[in-house]
């Protein structure tokens, strides 16, 4: 019997860990395509309006966030997983056609067809929100919470990040020059991708057995409070709003500043600013999952906190770095250029900003870990409420690159250097538990 339940562990951590790679691959999806429509000729090469798609994305977590956890409560983690990839899957189909509908119209003097991508993108963002909702504490009670159940954590977040890396690189790739006739048709091969992964993954999610962990059962359980109820969850909520603005901001402002080719930009070379941008904004995400990688390795050694609060104030140290630098001073990085990798010039304000993924690598698991830390049979009610917070992730990046259009792209990068600024508190004062019944809500 006990090898029996060994093995149905086992199935459910590598069928969450799976799951955990698909929020990357769809959520990093948003950066990269925004480059081909502000660069249209309605949206004037706005910033603002080139990271839209990113913002429906995370919308849909401040709708979907709560209804999340109560559905994990109703349903249980494995028919709230395949709904999830259901919406996936009707999200990037949506997506699709946003690059087959309407691309010849304009409605409130934007393209039709942008706003069938914005609700592909909305409807992506569900999918994730949910897959997030499931993932997150299955693999935390997998792991027994603590160092164990943050290793866990750290781990999933490898396969996310390889994602995360794999995305923005194949997309630009794939988009080459962007030029005003760049339409997001010309990525389909990436949205066929995405379709028939999610296809796949549905068909044989439906076959493995995933048994929900026994907290989820709450039947005939007494709430005495809301998750609210304890402080180090919900100063942890606040965080883990900043927390995914800034994973998201950084790289996707990046990808704008290196793929701009007008004085404003990096000053790359017009043919291959696009491909080296994306391909930049990948590094960053290569060094998220290095940074996962190592943390895994010793994740049933080191504290939560000791992470989070080490690698956030390396971060802020390269933010600042990177926000005084002027992008004359240069600095060298392999990068694909659209014919082979070579070793590319980039300001070194660019680089610093990609090493910045090895901070952010461990920042979600720490803050998801500290905050739901010995909150028992409030778990589930708890995820559904961060799911919500990670709306962060669109209005952040929307905020940044919106000084980004007024001040500069370096000047915009003062939000996620306040983020980390709180965030670095959290680790070290506001994740303390104080309230007793945090304990007792163990029992």
């Amino acid at each position: 019997m006990q090898e029996t339940n060994q093995k149905g562990r086992s199935i459910a951590i590598v069928a969450m860990i799976f799951l955990f790679g698909m929020i990357a691959f769809v959520t990093n999806l948003a950066a990269p395509i925004g480059v081909i429509w502000k660069n249209q000729p309605a949206l004037e090469g706005s910033n603002t309006l080139g990271m839209l798609g990113n913002m429906m994305n995370f919308l849909a977590y401040l709708f979907m966030g709560i209804p999340s956890g109560k559905m994990l409560q109703r349903i249980g983690y494995k028919k709230t997983a395949l709904v999830a990839v259901a919406f996936g899957f009707a999200g990037v189909f949506i997506q699709f056609l946003s690059g087959q509908l309407f691309t010849h119209s304009l409605l409130m003097g934007l393209p039709t067809n942008f706003y069938v991508y914005l609700l592909g993108a909305f409807v992506a963002g569900i999918s994730v929100c949910m897959l997030n909702t499931v993932v997150n504490p299955m693999l935390n009670l997998l792991g027994g919470g603590g160092k164990k159940g943050n290793q866990l954590l750290q781990i999933g977040g490898t396969l996310n990040s390889f994602m995360g890396t794999l995305t923005p690189m194949l997309v630009g790739a794939l988009i080459g020059t962007v030029t005003k006739d760049t339409a997001i048709s010309d990525v389909n091969i990436v949205l066929y991708l995405a379709m028939g992964i999610f296809a796949a993954t549905f068909i044989i999610l439906s076959f493995i057995p995933i048994a929900d962990p026994e907290s989820n059962n709450t039947e005939g359980v007494t709430f005495e409070h809301s998750p609210f109820y304890f402080r180090h969850f919900t100063l942890g909520v606040i965080a883990i709003f900043l927390y995914v603005g800034t994973e998201v901001g950084i790289p996707g402002t990046l990808n704008f500043f290196l793929s701009d080719t007008s004085a404003a930009g990096a000053g790359l070379n017009v043919a291959t600013a696009a491909t080296i941008g994306g391909f930049a904004a990948g590094t960053y995400w290569l060094l998220m999952l290095v940074g996962r990688f190592v943390a895994g390795l010793i994740g049933s050694k080191v504290s939560s906190r000791v992470m989070m609060s080490t690698t956030n104030a390396i971060g802020i140290c390269l933010i600042i770095t990177a926000m005084v630098l002027p992008k004359t001073v240069t600095g060298a990085i392999p990068v694909f250029t659209g014919s082979g990798f070579e070793m590319t010039e980039l300001p070194l304000s660019a680089i610093l900003l990609v090493c910045c993924g090895l901070c952010t690598s461990v920042m979600w698991s720490c803050t998801f870990n500290l905050a739901t830390e010995g909150l028992g049979k409030y778990t589930a009610a708890a995820s559904g409420i961060f799911m919500t917070m990670v709306v962060g992730g669109g209005i952040l990046p929307m905020v940044q690159n919106a000084i980004a259009d007024k001040a500069g792209y370096m000047v915009s990068y003062v939000v996620p250097l306040v983020a980390m600024c709180y965030m670095f508190f959290y680790a070290v004062w506001g994740s303390r538990i104080v309230n007793k019944e945090a304990s007792e809500a163990q029992a």
